[in-house]
């Protein structure tokens, strides 16, 4: 069957009576593929879709369009070839939303996830500087570990650290402190590995 045949045998009506009486409806699925794949083949493509898409999307919307018409609902206001058109397009426009919806999904999941490792990442290492310093806290004596974990976990204020402490006067507790803070940074000299951990301890010491 040539094309001129194909075209001349196959009006819209001659389809819509074969897809409602036809034993087989091959040769008018034939017919559609011919009259319509091309530009059902244009707009996916240049709406981000492939051949396949194409292929997968334009028979998708034949099965559509056929029990359309064995339901009685082809009206015939527009012509087949607008009607299928319309038909492939609105199915692979549903196909881009569900797709962005998934991507949306993906991408708040590792979005999520990324975060939820990170803060375990930081808090495994906030764990594990504040152990180290425990560690060397231990190494300076009783007193030095408290007035350090004082200041610096507790976040308190020297005037009552030496209140805490029993000493007799805030200035005390200050040169307490200052000695400790000497102590501590002498043993991190001993162990550089260490030392950029505390880099803003010491720095605020």
């Amino acid at each position: 069957m040539n094309t001129k045949k194909i075209q001349t045998v196959y009006e819209d009506q001659d389809v819509i009576e074969a897809i409602n009486h036809s034993k087989s409806l091959d040769p008018v699925i034939r017919h559609l593929y011919h009259t319509n794949f091309d530009s059902v083949t244009s707009y996916i493509r240049s709406n981000s879709g492939n051949d396949e898409d194409a292929e997968d999307f334009f028979q998708e919307a034949i099965v559509v369009f056929i029990n359309i018409v064995r339901k009685g609902n082809f009206r015939g206001d527009s012509s087949i070839k607008t009607f299928l058109y319309s038909i492939a397009r609105n199915l692979w426009r549903n196909e881009l939303k569900r797709q962005n919806r998934v991507l949306m999904r993906e991408t708040n999941y590792y979005e999520q996830t990324e975060k939820e490792e990170k803060d375990i990442q930081e808090s495994i290492g906030e764990n594990e500087v504040k152990d180290q310093l425990l560690h060397l806290l231990e190494k300076l004596g009783d007193n030095c570990k408290k007035i350090l974990l004082l200041f610096y976990y507790e976040n308190l204020p020297m005037k009552e650290i030496f209140q805490h402490m029993g000493y007799e006067t805030e200035q005390v507790a200050r040169n307490m402190k200052y000695r400790c803070m000497n102590k501590l940074k002498g043993l991190l000299n001993e162990h550089p590995e260490m030392k950029q951990n505390f880099r803003s301890l010491l720095a605020n010491g």
